[in-house]
């Protein structure tokens, strides 16, 4: 209990970069209140001028939009869980999760965007596989099923939460990790004092062990322990989705997203105090007359009076590195083809624009396959650890255009034309149109159309 709450060298390193990429990518008001830590502060710029600069601060978030249309066009079409067997007891159970994966509510496919969303901000996100827990053991499978004790569901972690951890260094797979979540509670409607209250959550290849504190200055204590729902398989239930250095976006764009706000914080109040232009005496004699609305200006033969302006140079130099800085966000995150703007942005041909988009489409296929090995090997650890007689696979999320459904019937055609004596390459085809086809109907009815296709 002494050591629970030990942090790992690396998450001591990166807890401060994570919080400043969450911020990147939620924008508004989460930004707002957290835009002292990235307002750069001129030398010797007076507090009050930098505090009437944070009253009007705003940022452009160009990243968060990025990611999410990643996640979206990833997304478009649901991958196809196939899962083949004679397990009906299973199927119905993977059917029931694929709707319902973390008993809140949330389909399995949903659940896996959020925490694909949360590796493209991280560079990794975490789940854990759990079962409901009950004092007493079951007796069969049958009471286990009864009971819910079987009803596996999934828990998401971010990295932020993730504090400690220990690989084996000759297996390779993780040892023992520990989880740590931080939440107010107010207990009761009348309580006038909201408290903090934090957990710890250690797994290793077999055991559990929970630890709570309910506010700061009490002693941690140990609440719970025992074995969790992949202890038979020897294996820490925490499953991660990460994504390669080159494809973390938000580490990629968040150094050029931050030189954009600032730069562009800069030019708008730069406009904004220009707006106010200031007067100019050109006398020799002492000047104390007061100067306003309600007031007259006297000045000699000689004297001249004008007012001051910045010539303009400089601030459309800033406005183009905007631009330059917004175009190469973009560059940087692959979608260089949406980096134009309406009124003519970057002049590129055809053919460029073709190849860009053709880039924008493999980065995507890279992204489909991290996702759908996380997706298998949390989906085979479930099937092995409720001993389901199914062999479970995932595929899909290599097209994303949805109007392109009529070229792969005419290749399947062509294809099925060539005679290749293969029953299972015919099966494997019709199951791949059907559900390309039907990428939004319940996972039921997938399950009911493939054992269809194959007994036919």
């Amino acid at each position: 209990m002494e050591t629970i709450n030990r942090e790992h060298p690396e998450y001591i390193r990166k807890a401060a970069m994570w919080g400043r990429y969450r911020d990147l990518y939620a924008g508004g008001e989460q930004f707002r209140q957290n835009a002292g830590g990235y307002l750069r502060r001129r030398n010797k710029e007076p507090q009050e001028i930098y505090a009437e600069r944070m009253e009007h601060v705003f940022y452009e978030n160009y990243v968060g939009s990025i990611i999410d249309w990643y996640a979206a066009t990833l997304m478009r079409r649901e991958p196809m869980m196939l899962f083949e067997g004679n397990d009906e007891r299973g199927r119905e159970f993977f059917n029931e999760f694929a709707e319902d994966c973390d008993r809140k509510g949330t389909n399995f496919t949903e659940f896996v965007r959020q925490r694909f969303v949360e590796a493209m901000v991280y560079g990794r996100s975490y789940m854990v596989v759990d079962f409901p827990r009950r004092a007493l053991p079951a007796a069969n499978r049958a009471e286990e099923d009864a009971t819910g004790r079987s009803r596996a569901f999934l828990v998401e972690y971010s990295p932020q939460e993730l504090i400690n951890w220990s690989y084996d260094p000759e297996e390779g797979g993780l040892e023992w990790v520990v989880l740590r979540t931080s939440w107010l509670r107010p207990g009761k409607v009348t309580d006038t004092r909201t408290e903090r209250e934090t957990r710890w959550l250690y797994y290793d290849r077999e055991n559990y062990r929970i630890y709570r504190r309910t506010s700061d200055g009490k002693a941690i204590e140990q609440t719970d322990e025992g074995r969790h729902g992949l202890a038979a398989l020897k294996r820490v239930p925490l499953f991660e989705l990460r994504v390669s250095e080159g494809l973390w976006l938000m580490n990629k764009a968040a150094l050029l997203q931050l030189e954009h706000f600032n730069k562009s914080n800069s030019l708008a109040w730069a406009m904004t105090v220009g707006l106010f232009a200031m007067p100019v005496i050109f006398s020799d004699k002492e000047f104390q007359q007061v100067l306003g609305e309600s007031y007259y200006l006297k000045l000699g033969k000689e004297d001249r009076f004008g007012w001051t302006e910045p010539a303009g140079n400089v601030f459309q130099i800033a406005a183009d590195n905007l631009v330059r800085l917004k175009d190469e966000i973009y560059r940087v995150c692959y979608l260089m083809n949406q980096a134009a703007s309406p009124s003519g942005g970057v002049g590129q041909s055809g053919l460029s624009k073709q190849r860009d988009f053709s880039v924008t489409v493999e980065v995507l296929r890279a992204y489909g396959d991290a996702v759908k090995e996380c997706m298998k090997q949390v989906l085979r650890a479930i099937a092995a650890a409720r001993q389901d007689r199914l062999s479970v696979d995932v595929s899909g999320l290599d097209e994303f255009d949805i109007g392109d459904f009529s070229t792969d019937l005419e290749d399947a055609e062509r294809l099925l034309k060539l005679g290749i004596p293969s029953q299972t390459l015919r099966q494997q085809m019709f199951k791949k149109l059907a559900f390309k086809y039907l990428c939004d109907v319940r996972q039921e009815l997938k399950n009911a159309i493939a054992q269809e296709i194959d007994q036919g």
